[in-house]
This record gives structure tokens, sequence and C-alpha cells, in this order.
């Protein structure tokens, strides 16, 4: 018998992995669980390393029991994606398609097309996990990751969604009360509310003259008494007349409309944060991927659409 992994064991670590207990894994396999707990052992037997960690009331993943597990979803993914490719159903994606995205941009936009996607291919099976401080690109977590900004990363593929600018606003209350902005570097004797993301400079805005693309710009270390990791904390610090904010179009556009929040220094403008979506290389063929990058840019272009008729109204 051979001492390597059986291509057969692949599916059954998986489903065990995924389940979390071995009666989980009996369950979905339609076998009992004296018949896993067996297989388990004859593998690792084999194998020469313990997979699973055994207790009373739970079962966890050794660190080689995580290594096979990465592995053996990839693999099966990778299989999944040439037999789509080479049959006349790679139309329909299925599988699994786990996805990331920043919380307030993923709960606002992300979960309600991932919603409409899998009504359109209910065989893709979706995960979808939402993160103040996203995971490093290169790390085999995810499928899809959704981003501001282009990565600078070479080892991924970027494909980018849709346009995004980072707008200055305040409520109509606050500027009444601590006066209007005509440069940026009025900023520093106003509250501002920072927002602590991922390895962005904190506290540190960079504005630009409108239009002056080349220009170095103007950096300002802005100061306020309000600090967050969470942008819709912000965003309702701000409609409470706290101070002004830097944040996403996509998430205050309808506060802008509404007049509950107003632009500040709007002849100026903040670095590129356009919306991409960001894959492995080796994911480039993938059905999944590719459907739901697809369905994510129409559907944000027919958004940005829509956007730009109320702003030319």
């Amino acid at each position: 018998m051979s001492s390597g992994i059986q291509p057969a064991e692949l599916g059954f670590f998986v489903s065990l992995g995924t389940c979390g207990s071995l009666s989980g894994a009996a369950r979905e396999l339609g076998i009992s669980t004296a018949a896993v707990s067996k297989r388990l052992s004859q593998m690792e037997a084999r194998l020469g390393v313990p997979l699973v960690n055994r207790t009373t009331r739970r079962m966890s993943l050794t660190p080689d029991g995580e290594v096979l597990f990465e592995h053996a979803r990839r693999i099966l993914g990778e299989i999944g994606d040439l037999d789509q490719l080479l049959s006349s159903s790679k139309s329909q994606p299925k599988g699994l398609l786990r996805v990331n995205a920043t919380l307030g941009f993923g709960r606002l936009h992300i979960a309600p097309a991932i919603s409409q996607y899998v009504l359109k291919y209910p065989e893709v099976d979706v995960q979808l996990q939402l993160s103040v401080n996203p995971p490093p690109l290169t790390e085999d977590q995810f499928d899809v990751c959704i981003r501001f900004g282009e990565p600078g990363d070479t080892r991924v593929i970027a494909r980018k969604l849709a346009g995004n600018r980072r707008l200055l606003c305040a409520s109509p209350r606050y500027l009444a009360a601590r006066g209007e902005l005509s440069t940026p570097s009025d900023l520093v004797r106003h509250n501002c509310i920072c927002i602590r993301q991922g390895d962005e400079a904190y506290g540190t805005w960079r504005l630009y003259k409108d239009r002056d693309a080349g220009g170095p710009g103007e950096t300002v270390k802005v100061r306020g008494n309000l600090t967050t990791n969470d942008g819709e904390i912000a965003v309702n610090w701000a409609l409470d007349g706290h101070g002004i904010l830097m944040r996403a179009e996509w998430d205050i556009e309808r506060y802008l409309e509404s007049g509950r929040l107003v632009r500040v220094l709007p002849a100026y403008r903040t670095p590129d944060a356009d919306i991409y979506a960001i894959y492995p290389q080796h994911q480039h063929q993938s059905a999944r991927i590719r459907t739901l990058i697809e369905f994510l840019s129409q559907s944000f272009g027919r958004f940005a659409g829509h956007r730009a008729q109320g702003a030319a109204a």
C-alpha cells in the first residue's frame, strides 16, 4: 500500500475539516462515526503524523491537518474548474467560493450582490467573511478579495470593478458651529474623525487640487477626539456633528443626497481608491471566480451609472 495521500482521501478529509466533528462528517458522507474514525486513523498511521486533535467534546485540526485541509480543498476546487472547462456546462459554475471584503462595504454592497449571484448560480456555495483588517492577499484563505485601491503585489490578479472616490464631509451643524474651510491647511484647526484600517497611514490625509494629477499634493496631519476602526461608526459620528470625515463615496452618497452630510473642500480630491476584485494567479480560469467578478462588475456598473445620472439631474 502506498504511504502517500490517496486521491480519494482528499474529499474525505475536506468533509471532516469542514464539518468539524467525526459525527458531522459521518452524516455528510453517509457512513458511521466508527468508520470515519477508522479511516482517519489509517491515514494518520500511513502518513506518520497526527491530523486531528480529538477530545471528548470537540475536534480540531493539527498544524499538519490544516496544511492537508487547505491543499486538499484547493486541489478539489481546481479539479472542479478543470471539469467545467472540459465540459459543455462550464457556463454553470459550481462548488465552494470563499470571498472576503471590508466590513462596511461588504455589508452594504457585497452581501446584497452575492445574494443575487447565488440566485443566478445556485450550485455555487459562497462563504462571505467581512474583516475590519483584511488578511494578506498572498495567504490562501480566500478565492476572491474585494479591496479599495490597486494592489502592488504582482503575485495576484486585480480586476477593477468600479471607480471610487474618498470625499471629505461633515454635517451642516458642525460646519455652522466651526466654520467653513477654504484650503487643506484649514483642517488642522478642525476636529477630524479618524479611522484606523489596515496599513494606511493613520491620521494623515493627502489632498490634490482638482485635476492636478501630476502635482505633489498637500499632506495634512489631522487630529480629533474620536477614532475608530469601523467605518460605519465613523459615519454615524459625522452625522451627529462631531467633525470632518474622509470616507468612500459609496458609503456616504445617500447622506450627501439627503443633505445630512455636505462635502468639505470640494475643489480638492484624495488619492484614488477604486474597487478591485483580487484573486490568485492560479485561479484565473475558475468559472466561479470569473462569473462572480463579471456579476459584481455589472452590478456596480449599473449603480455607478445611476449615480452619474443623479448627479447630472
